[in-house]
């Protein structure tokens, strides 16, 4: 007796397309050089540091269901860890007589995910025990806190930020040259996306899905829900500090800016505009975000006024964000 034939299994086609690109973003210093425009180098660090970022909100925005509101704290303490290291070192004075300054770049990136996580799990630990409204507005009133705390700590610059004037320093490596800084910057944000979909497709994102989706149901066989949401807080904040901390070695400058509420606002924006709850759709959000922003602000100082319709448009007509469009009826 014949067996029944198997249908062969469909590829994505957004999966097709990843490894041409992914060659492609890597040639884009030598392509920006070729054709006259090497300032699209540094576009593309800033596109690269804000999917990271976005994608790290997206953790817990698209797959655990949980809105932050509150998500540039992360970002921004992971940029001060960076400024702060850099001013005690600059200084030669250890912060708080115990910890040396540094620009080693290994040494600051751990760093500030060190204290991004940490601050996660102090902030997470407290508003995981609201839900809805309430967390939105808990999460809000950390990064406000954290916000006016570095505008009042004038040894470090208060309102008008910090500058640093060296960047992060890594054997064989040069930060001063915007392709190496490029390449860094894609290749972390490679990495991340690799672990998040390792963490989404295990057990743990299962859990987590099951936690957005009804955590009574959960709670009936024997599963608590708030462990992982917290576990999936903290990376998300570690995420979000790698970004932070990347930010400021491309702009060599650090402010409270970084921990406003507009800027949580905005990564929410690239992560709606890609797509919630899938894996590249931040990574789009923030190109098209940060694209937008820049070629608008050529054409006219009121570009907001622009933007703003684009993006509305965006959200009315293509349910799921730009990976809708470019994958119909899918949602990741």
């Amino acid at each position: 007796m014949a067996e029944p034939s198997r249908r062969p299994r469909r590829v994505s086609p957004v999966l097709l397309a990843l490894p041409p690109l992914l060659a492609l973003a890597i040639a884009l210093p030598w392509i920006a050089e070729a054709l006259g425009t090497p300032a699209s180098t540094g576009l593309a660090t800033r596109m690269a540091i804000y999917a990271i970022a976005a994608s790290a909100l997206n953790l817990v925005l698209g797959f655990g269901g949980m809105v932050s509101f509150g998500h540039a704290a992360f970002f921004g303490l992971g940029g001060y860890t960076v400024g702060i290291l850099y001013a005690h070192w600059s200084w030669q004075e250890p912060l708080w007589g115990l910890i040396p300054g540094t620009t080693s770049l290994p040494v600051t990136l751990l760093a500030a995910m060190a204290v991004g996580g940490a601050g996660a799990a102090l902030i997470g630990a407290l508003s995981l025990r609201t839900r809805g409204v309430q967390f939105i507005m808990i999460t809000l009133a950390f990064a406000q806190m954290l916000f006016f705390l570095f505008v009042s700590l004038k040894a470090y610059g208060g309102d008008d930020g910090l500058s640093v004037r060296r960047q992060g320093e890594f054997p064989g490596l040069s930060l001063r040259d915007p392709a190496q800084l490029y390449w860094l910057c894609l290749g972390l944000l490679v990495a991340w996306l690799l672990l998040l979909r390792r963490v989404t497709r295990s057990r743990f994102g299962q859990v987590l899905a099951g936690a957005r989706q009804s955590e009574r149901r959960l709670q009936a066989i024997g599963i608590a829900p708030y462990p992982y949401k917290l576990a999936a807080f903290v990376l998300s904040g570690m995420g979000a500090a790698l970004a932070g901390a990347l930010m400021v070695n491309y702009a060599r400058f650090v402010s409270p800016d970084m921990l406003a509420w507009t800027k949580s606002g905005e990564l929410m924006i690239m992560v709606i505009l890609g797509g919630v709850g899938t894996l590249m759709g931040p990574v789009l959000g923030a190109i098209a975000l940060v694209g937008l922003e820049y070629w608008l602000a050529a054409l006219t100082e009121h570009w907001q006024f622009v933007l703003g319709p684009l993006l509305l448009l965006v959200v009315l007509f293509a349910r799921g964000g730009l990976m809708a469009l470019l994958r119909p009826g899918a949602g990741a």
